[in-house]
């Protein structure tokens, strides 16, 4: 699991990088599959655009092969499902969300030679192309539309409030490892309201190599050890969040789980 960190992100694709990530927490992740339908794709894509010349043309005639042809959309009806963040079950379904079809999109995309970037808009994940001597474009990787300044600030007004403003620093480009780890975050999110604690105990143990002593990703950490019924596991890891953090509302309702748990060990001795 640790092959993970040996990974220089920076200097793979995204879309590779996400396929490193999802073995390290799932080992059946089909990446060898995967690998060779990006290929497929890739090559595909290269025969239908070879007799387009112009290049703006040419980036909307792959992003109808895309989102028309290939048929990749948005998971509408099971956004936050954890398949829509493997990126071979993506491949497969042709469905996903922003940041697993932005990387597929940006890897083909930039395989075919167009300027692409990943932000991380504070909403969701988005894709930047910079033409020469223009302002950038923006794509929004969930239907392939472009975005307009106006939409960018009305997603900012609906997530922070009616006093937030667009600024630069919102649409700058965003390396590969930020990105990696907000995937691994969401990976977990998905897993837990699954109740698939093994593969998410598998995200909070890659998390914590980054940060080892993140209080709330050990606070997770001990939330799943205490559905996988390791109770003592459990307490020692919500001890820790309630000393590092006693301010937190959360430590007061873990003290009583400590104290819970911590009886029910006496009880069974």
């Amino acid at each position: 699991m640790l092959e993970l960190f040996d990974e220089d992100f920076d200097a793979i694709e995204l879309a590779e990088g996400a396929l490193v990530l999802n073995q390290a927490v799932d080992p059946e992740t089909q990446v060898d599959w995967a690998k060779q339908e990006l290929a497929r794709l890739l090559k595909e894509a290269e025969l239908a655009l070879v007799h387009e010349h112009n290049e703006k043309a040419r980036f909307d005639a792959f992003l109808r092969l895309f989102y028309c042809e290939w048929e990749f959309s948005g998971d509408e009806d099971a956004y936050f499902a954890s398949q829509n963040a493997f990126l071979d079950k993506v491949l497969e379904r042709r469905k996903g969300i922003p940041v697993s079809l932005g990387a597929i999109l940006l890897y083909l995309g930039r395989q075919l030679g167009f300027p692409l970037e990943a932000v991380t808009f504070p909403t969701q994940f988005v894709v930047k192309i910079n033409w020469h001597d223009e302002a950038p474009s923006y794509i929004n990787p969930f239907n392939g539309d472009y975005l307009s300044d106006r939409i960018f600030s009305a997603w900012l007004i609906g997530h922070k409030g009616p006093f937030e403003q667009l600024k630069p620093e919102h649409l700058e480009t965003t390396d590969n490892p930020t990105v990696i780890g907000r995937w691994l975050a969401l990976l977990k999110s998905a897993l837990l309201r699954e109740e698939r604690y093994t593969l998410a105990l598998r995200c909070t143990d890659l998390a914590l190599t980054f940060v080892p002593d993140d209080p709330y990703e050990i606070r997770d950490r001990g939330f799943i050890y205490q559905q996988l019924d390791c109770h003592q596991i459990a307490a020692t890891d919500y001890q820790y969040f309630i000393d590092q953090c006693p301010d937190d509302p959360a430590s007061e309702l873990l003290k009583n789980q400590v104290n819970m748990m911590t009886e029910t060990e006496i009880t069974v001795h």
